[in-house]
């Protein structure tokens, strides 16, 4: 189980250390992104299992940034959760090709489960 790992891409240090914490006590490796600038390299750097990817983050937004993985050969498999306040969350996670999406604020069990479920652990 240790040996996933988490990528996450936001540009919130708050919302990073809250994922951080709770998705280490799951036994995750975590590691965090505050821009989608050379998002390619960075995803192939973290090798990660699944990827939590906001949409208002520097650099390209995260439905351009999650197209930009779904249409990569080595990084199209992994799992992406879209997560955003926006009202539309559902909707732009659908126009990323996203395989999963969490509402912002989200409550930690619903981050937990969702992670979880895109890791294939629950």
């Amino acid at each position: 189980m240790n040996s996933a790992k988490v990528l996450i891409f936001d540009d919130d240090a708050d919302i990073l250390q809250i994922c951080t914490i709770v998705l280490k006590k799951k036994g995750l490796a975590v590691h965090t992104e505050m821009s989608s600038e050379n998002l390619l390299e960075k995803v192939s750097r973290h090798s990660p299992s699944v990827i939590l990817m906001d949409n208002k983050i520097p650099g390209m937004d995260g439905v351009t940034a999650t197209r930009m993985i779904k249409e990569n050969e080595a990084s199209k498999d992994i799992p992406v959760i879209f997560f955003s306040a926006n009202t539309d969350v559902a909707k732009m996670s659908e126009e990323a090709s996203c395989d999963f999406y969490l509402q912002k604020p989200f409550d930690i069990n619903e981050l937990e489960t969702i992670v979880m479920k895109a890791l294939k652990l629950s």
